[in-house]
C-alpha cells in the first residue's frame, strides 16, 4: 500500500468567528441557517454549529460581482 501524505484537517470556526470573518453578526448567520436564505455549508456537532474557512471563502466567491 503506497504512502499517501495526509493533510491535517482544517480547523473549524464557531459561529462568532465565522461571522467576524464574513463581517456580519452571529445572529445574521443564525437567521440564514434557520431560513435557508443562503446555502452556506456548516457542520452541526450536537447543538454547536461550526464552519470551515474554505466553505466561507467559497460562499464569498459565489457572491463576487464582476
Amino acid at each position: 500500500m503506497p504512502n499517501k501524505k495526509q493533510l491535517a484537517p482544517e480547523p473549524l470556526m464557531d459561529r462568532k468567528s465565522a461571522a467576524r470573518y464574513l463581517r456580519v453578526s452571529p445572529g445574521t448567520l443564525a437567521v440564514w441557517d434557520c431560513t435557508k436564505r443562503y446555502n452556506l455549508k456548516h457542520i452541526k456537532i450536537g447543538r454547536s454549529v461550526r464552519y470551515r474557512k474554505c466553505d466561507l471563502d467559497q460562499f464569498l466567491e459565489e457572491r463576487l460581482c464582476s
